[in-house]
């Protein structure tokens, strides 16, 4: 499964962490940014290219971290087809796969550690969306509010 992943520079060091540990785990993994450490940086522009990688099917599904997660979870969702969420514990991490359809995960790398963090992805990678009629249909539903002009 192709993977890809971003990080502003409060995910940064976690973000490497993942990479190697993706890797590790037999996961081809395309690493979006950013690519170096920079205090500056802000994380709408971080997550941008995994986004629309994730919306284009680039990737198959994504992985961001910023500070709380908080951050690249809302930039992520203003890009048609991506359907991104904050997760903290393993149940949403796979839940969310299995009923939503979700292809990216948010970490928040200063408020959870790595073994979390790891089991999350696991959690996430893992699990498939089930697809039954009630998840496709409340799915049809979110895509068609994409359509929606405000």
């Amino acid at each position: 499964m192709k993977i890809g992943i971003a990080a502003d520079h409060a995910g940064f060091e976690q973000k490497q962490n993942l990479v190697k540990q993706l890797r590790e785990a037999g996961y081809s993994v395309t690493d979006y940014g950013a690519f170096e450490y920079n205090a500056q940086d802000d994380y709408p522009d971080i997550i941008l290219p995994l986004a629309k990688a994730v919306a284009s099917g680039e990737v198959a599904k994504g992985i961001a971290v910023c500070g709380s997660g908080v951050g690249v979870s809302i930039a992520a969702n203003k890009i048609a087809g991506v359907r991104a969420a904050l997760i903290t514990e393993t149940y949403s991490a796979h839940q969310g796969v299995e009923h939503d359809d979700m292809n990216l995960l948010c970490l928040g790398g200063r408020v959870i550690g790595p073994v979390l963090q790891w089991e999350l992805v696991e959690a996430f990678l893992k699990a498939r969306y089930h697809g039954e009629e009630r998840f496709q249909r409340r799915l049809d539903k979110v895509k068609a509010l994409e359509q929606r002009k405000a």
